[in-house]
């Protein structure tokens, strides 16, 4: 199938497990020379998708290379954060992730037979996305790539694979493998979004540097009907799985996942045949209330992991995003949501020094950013696996004392690690950061993504804040206001005004939600960047401040 013919096919029944994309040749191909292009995506997964939607919505061209013709097998990734279900409302398709999605937000913790505890991650109201949807990988890219068939200003080219790379002062020389031979094509910025096995980073010659755990997992994607709650349900130690720890969750299509620990010493291709699969699930089956449902097995692997990152996520005009950056255990779900974060954050710096004038030095800090949200995630996702995995007599002593306690004692709870689950990180120190000049209460800090809040817009019709933001910079103005912004100059950046709060205002607030999450008073503004983190504030601005931070925020000098 070509892409452009997926994207008709939008809506209808399509089997994205078994889907085919046809190798279509480029004319880039027959040039006599390579033909230049703004930007170059090796990998159409998650992250090579969104980074690629992104850069089309703000008018860059893209060429994306993968070299592959199919999208992912089983559910590997299955985990979506709120973050970044808004970053994919913001691409265009939210409401279909969402709405195919299992949301949940109800976990529980067992220690061998026993509930220790449950816990609820979004008891907030008022946000427009749950705090996660389960949803098979292959849905994810297939809707991700519908909408990339949508955008004329996406060139998806299948098995399309590189296979050299040569770097210049002002541009990256690409040689790319297809079935009809070789071609090469040059880009002025490269994105490396080709996973962990990435070919650019040995290509350069690079590594990434961390731990690997000496521990193996099975995945196994199991249909059945069951109409249980969607909770996420993880074990120490249970019963039927003596000595190791289980992780179930509900996807679409009535397939659960689930995860066994197997050891270190487990055969892989021995622990992956259905005769070793069906007696784990059955046992699970009858220790939780699902004795005589039946079920047939969809999907399996086996996998180890690491925690590591490469040293740095900038190389000259090849930047790396998502797992050929960065890797982290699947405790959490923090691999595909830290990767469309990336892309989140590289996408709208790619654009403002291609479109906006903004200099390269703003490229910069995306690897500063995004290397300092790696090693946030790498440390929750070691600690994670450090619990869930103990290594030696003491640990696990002291692991099984904390579950034994969080059955009656709420302090121990909160040294319980199933797998701390997925929040966008706060970017703390960036470079883009105009520091507080006033007094402020709550997490809506410099470097804070954004939180969403319901508001109410001049037709009366009910809306969420995050939907109301422009692309570029936004500025939200609590009425009445207390600096003159009309002079304001935006910098090459388009600059969306919200007033907030009174009759007139672009925005009401009806709940006082908004005004109590970014304590807002009268004459505070808030200054978003285009990924909708807070880059500064004040109790009363006026457009040379404005400016100075949005200068500030775009690395111009």
């Amino acid at each position: 199938m070509r892409l452009n013919e997926l994207a008709r096919h939008k809506g209808a029944a399509v089997d994205y497990r078994k889907l085919v994309f046809d190798y279509a040749r480029s004319a880039d191909q027959a040039a006599p020379e390579p033909v230049r292009r703004p930007v170059a995506i090796v990998g159409a997964g998650p992250v090579g998708l969104s980074l690629a939607i992104d850069l089309a919505q703000r008018g860059v061209p893209v060429v994306l290379l993968d070299n592959d013709d199919t999208l992912s097998t089983g559910s590997r990734a299955i985990c979506f954060a709120k973050r970044t279900l808004e970053i994919f409302d913001r691409l265009g398709c939210g409401d279909r992730m969402a709405g195919k999605g299992v949301s949940w937000n109800l976990g529980k913790v067992f220690f061998r037979n026993e509930q220790v505890y449950s816990f609820d991650l979004l008891p907030e109201e008022g946000h427009a996305r749950p705090a996660f949807v389960n949803l098979q990988q292959y849905y994810v890219e297939g809707f991700l790539a519908e909408r990339a068939a949508e955008l004329s200003l996406i060139d998806v080219r299948w098995r399309n694979a590189v296979t050299g790379v040569e770097q210049h002062d002002d541009h990256v020389l690409l040689t790319i493998e297809t079935p009809d031979g070789p071609y090469r094509l040059a880009a002025g910025y490269v994105a490396a979004c080709d996973g962990s096995r990435s070919t650019l980073r040995r290509a350069l010659g690079l590594e990434s540097k961390g731990r690997t755990f000496r521990d193996r997992f099975l995945i196994a994607d199991v249909r059945m009907k069951h109409e249980a709650s969607a909770e996420r349900w993880f074990w120490f130690d249970p019963e039927f799985h003596p000595g190791q720890s289980v992780l179930l969750h509900r996807q679409p299509d009535g397939v659960w996942r689930i995860d066994f620990q197997l050891g270190w010493d487990a055969d892989p291709e021995e622990e992956k045949k259905p005769e070793r699969i069906l007696p784990r699930v059955k046992a699970l089956l009858a220790h939780s209330a699902m004795k005589d449902v039946e079920f047939e097995l969809e999907w399996a692997s086996v996998y180890t992991f690491s925690c590591q990152r490469m040293d740095d996520f900038r190389h000259g005009r090849i930047l790396f995003a998502g797992d050929a950056a960065h890797g982290v255990s699947p405790f959490g779900a923090r691999g595909a949501n830290s990767g469309v974060q990336d892309a989140d954050n590289l996408a709208w710096k790619l654009a403002a020094v291609l479109r906006s004038g903004a200099p390269d030095a703003l490229l910069d800090t995306y690897a500063a950013e995004r290397e300092y949200a790696a090693d946030e995630n790498i440390r929750h996702s070691t600690r994670a696996t450090d619990f869930i995995t103990p290594k030696s007599d003491i640990s696990r002593l002291f692991r099984d004392a904390v579950l034994t306690l969080a059955r009656t004692q709420p302090f121990a709870r909160t040294l319980v690690n199933s797998g701390r689950l997925s929040v966008p990180s706060t970017l703390h120190g960036s470079a883009l950061n105009t520091p507080d000049s006033d007094d402020f209460q709550g997490p809506m800090v410099p470097g804070a993504p954004a939180a969403d809040a319901p508001v109410e817009l001049r037709d009366g019709r009910s809306a969420w804040l995050l939907q109301q933001l422009g692309q570029g910079f936004n500025l939200i103005v609590a009425r009445p206001q207390a600096g003159d912004l009309a002079r304001l100059d935006g910098h090459g950046f388009d600059v969306k005004v919200l007033t907030v709060q009174v009759d007139g205002a672009d925005l009401r607030d009806p709940a006082g939600l908004l005004a109590r999450r970014y304590d807002l008073q009268p004459g505070t503004v808030y200054l978003l960047r285009p990924d909708q983190h807070v880059c500064a504030r004040w109790r009363a601005a006026d457009a040379d401040l404005v400016g100075r931070a949005i200068r500030r925020a775009s690395a111009i000098a």
